[in-house]
């Protein structure tokens, strides 16, 4: 299977999540990479695809690079494995509940939990990172 991890970090902890979501993806024997949100151009050719973006401001999805980019390709994801993660050092997770449900809006079905971590993910989180990558592909 042909995945991505699609992502943007301001402080490093969500490409930290970003690189275990790879590994697991990796480890289940997915053909996986890694790419910037600044770089998408077009994900047609992968079955698969994780995006990271952590809380910004008011609980919101960074609103310059990954925000454009994801309004720009969430038309085209209907028929594709998508799982969603991101950072946050404030607030209760509502910026991930309104992905979701833009997501759903949109015709995507999420094919797990989505993964929050409060900062660096390390022990639990780390694994949790991994496990979204392994039931992703």
């Amino acid at each position: 299977m042909k995945a991505a991890v699609v992502y943007w970090s301001g402080t490093g902890n969500t490409a930290a999540m970003a690189d275990l979501v790879l590994e697991g993806m990796r480890s289940a024997g997915a053909q996986a990479e890694l790419i910037e949100c600044g770089a998408v151009a077009d994900l047609s050719e992968y079955e698969a695809i994780a995006f990271g973006c952590p809380a910004m401001g008011a609980e919101q999805l960074e609103d310059s690079v990954f925000e454009p980019m994801f309004d720009r390709v969430k038309h085209d994801l209907s028929d594709k494995r998508i799982a969603l993660f991101g950072s946050y050092g404030w607030g209760d997770g509502e910026w991930m509940r309104n992905w979701e449900d833009d997501c759903r809006a949109c015709g995507i079905s999420l094919v797990c939990e989505s993964v929050l971590v409060g900062g660096m993910p390390e022990g639990s989180d780390a694994e949790a990172c991994r496990a979204l990558g392994k039931a992703l592909v």
